[in-house]
């Protein structure tokens, strides 16, 4: 027994709206795995335009395309609504960062004198009473302490001379795209569960109707276009409900709100800890001072105030010197135990890495700054993963549900 204008049996019907909420639900699924994935670009690359994730056979997932773009939004966000550079860098305490450093520095100073003490005047230093020497080690632990203390002085008033942060943070998302997928995975992981979980329903929604319609219109293109709306409208639809309403709407008991919205507070969380974890923390930002574009700022700033602490370090000792070695020789020793220490000072700098981040203390900064944007800048945060090329995850849906409705033909082929 048929029923319908087609005549079909009932079952024919009744799988429609499961089919069509399957056909949603594998849609929505690519097109999470098409923003993040591949890593690198899948494919001959041809025909493929600058930062575009598709070309004519081959996909590179979105997020991982925009990397670099996408890294510089945060960042400007990050500066702009969230930190300020000078006012963190504010917060180092120079006497407690000499403290933390005091026990590596001295050892890594007694090295330097002894190797070009032995260097430039090996006979006067080696019959050297134990007594001058101690004072000269007694002189170095008084001016280390100074040293330290007003170079990093002078690093918290000039760090936007020396740290490009901008420069780190983008560079390290574009080496490791990963770390860019890794953010936003981990921020929406519950919006990327429910588009995942949501095709299914509103594809069987979109079922039902298609059903009615095939009862009593069973042309040969129903099934594919109604495919085509499925796949495109559950995709659409997922995106849409995480970000909209933008403000909170009452209708009702109910309060009508972007799930993403929603869980700014947990979000921020999130977002401030993969961050400092991943890309903020602090031998991050000692890399980046020590080799970054800004790095022969730093190097000229340690120069001269290596230079400055030599001269009060061997001033005891100038007349003796003097003497063994001449004015000239004299002058080069003080070079060389300067650029020494210029060179050795960054090998001990994880000495101090425990202090800075907790002194920074950037992560709850971040996460407390983030919990006060408003909702229109707290969106900024994870939407611009899918704004620009969300069309295309759409369509792609859209394609994928017109093959899968296409292949509904078979069953009712012939009857």
């Amino acid at each position: 027994m048929g029923y319908g204008v087609g005549d079909y049996p009932l079952w024919q019907y009744l799988i429609q709206p499961a089919i069509a909420g399957i056909v949603g639900y594998g849609t929505n699924v690519l097109a999470l795995e098409m923003t993040f994935r591949p890593i690198e670009f899948f494919g001959p690359e041809l025909l493929r335009m600058k930062d575009q994730p598709w070309g004519l056979f081959g996909w590179q997932g979105i997020i991982p395309t925009k990397a670099e773009k996408m890294a510089s939004v945060c960042f400007d966000l990050m500066t702009t609504k969230l930190i300020n550079l000078r006012e963190i860098f504010d917060r180092l305490d120079p006497a407690k960062f000499s403290e933390v450093m005091e026990d590596a520095l001295l050892l890594m100073l007694d090295m330097i004198v002894d190797q070009v003490a032995m260097e430039y005047m090996p006979k006067v230093w080696s019959n050297l009473p134990q007594e001058v020497k101690d004072e000269v080690v007694v002189v170095m632990n008084i001016e280390s302490d100074a040293f330290m203390k007003t170079f990093m002085e002078e690093v918290k008033n000039h760090i936007e001379d020396i740290l490009d942060i901008k420069e780190m943070t983008v560079a390290a998302c574009v080496r490791e795209k990963v770390l860019v997928n890794k953010i936003f995975q981990e921020c929406g992981d519950k919006e990327f569960a429910f588009i995942r979980s949501s095709g299914f329903y509103f594809g069987f929604l979109f079922g039902l109707i298609q059903m009615g319609v095939f009862f009593v219109y069973d042309a040969v293109w129903v099934l594919p276009v109604f495919g085509f709306l499925v796949g495109w409208a559950t995709n659409w639809l997922a995106l849409k409900v995480i970000f909209r309403p933008l403000q909170p709407h009452k209708l009702g008991p109910f309060t009508l709100h972007g799930i993403f919205l929603k869980r700014q507070k947990e979000v921020s969380e999130t977002f401030a800890r993969v961050n400092c974890t991943e890309i903020l923390h602090t031998k991050a930002i000692w890399d980046a001072i020590l080799t970054g574009p800004l790095s022969p700022n730093f190097f000229a700033m340690l120069r001269a105030h290596s230079i400055l602490f030599t001269e009060k370090l061997v001033g005891g000792m100038k007349p003796l010197a003097v003497t063994a070695m001449g004015s000239r020789r004299f002058a080069e020793m003080k070079e060389e135990i300067a650029a020494k220490i210029a060179t050795n000072l960054p090998a001990i700098m994880p000495h101090s890495y425990q202090y800075t981040t907790d002194a920074l203390d950037m992560e709850n900064t971040i996460r407390d700054k983030m919990q006060e944007l408003t909702y229109p800048e707290f969106e900024g945060v994870l939407h611009p993963a899918f704004e620009e090329d969300e069309i295309i995850l759409i369509f792609v849906g859209g394609v994928l549900g017109m093959v899968a409705g296409s292949l509904q033909l078979l069953l009712y082929i012939g009857q």
